[in-house]
């Protein structure tokens, strides 16, 4: 239990910060005021970004507070950018698809270029000439690669 004289510090330490809180807040509100004034009805145009910070800051805020402090656009704009900038970020519709993600493009062409310059080099041969280049790649993977692009095994190419 903390001493009385300490809780009694305690209290007018917290009610201090929190009046200069609400001053600024208030000082806040009345700037807001002003600068709406100034604009009259004129729109002012945002960039994705700004669209995006300010969204941010008024979601957790909710449609009713919105409307109190009076912020520079409607609360209904405010939150559909919310929706339509912040959330979609995380609708799924970014999920990749099935299987496994495809070869990268040179280690493509370093399988049909070593086919091509070594027709007796079989899938093994390939796999261990890409492992000392730094590249991992499954015997299927180059089997799978040189029957897309038409070359034969080991045993039977030209």
């Amino acid at each position: 239990m903390v001493p009385l004289p300490i809780q009694f510090l305690l209290f007018i330490l917290v009610g201090w910060v929190s009046r200069q809180q609400q001053d600024v807040i208030e000082h806040l509100k009345a700037e807001n005021r002003a600068l709406h004034e100034q604009l009259g009805g004129r729109r002012l145009r945002f960039t994705d970004a700004q669209r995006r910070r300010l969204a941010r800051k008024a979601k957790p805020l909710g449609r009713r507070r919105l409307r109190e402090i009076s912020p520079i656009v409607t609360p209904d704009t405010l939150l559909r950018w919310y929706r339509e900038l912040v959330a979609q970020k995380y609708d799924g519709s970014a999920a990749r698809g099935p299987g496994r993600p495809r070869i990268a493009g040179v280690i493509h062409k370093w399988i049909l270029e070593m086919a091509s310059d070594n027709p007796r080099w079989g899938y093994t041969r390939i796999q261990g000439a890409l492992a000392n280049l730094g590249y991992t790649v499954g015997r299927n993977t180059i089997k799978r690669v040189l029957a897309e692009n038409g070359i034969d095994p080991a045993g039977r190419r030209p």
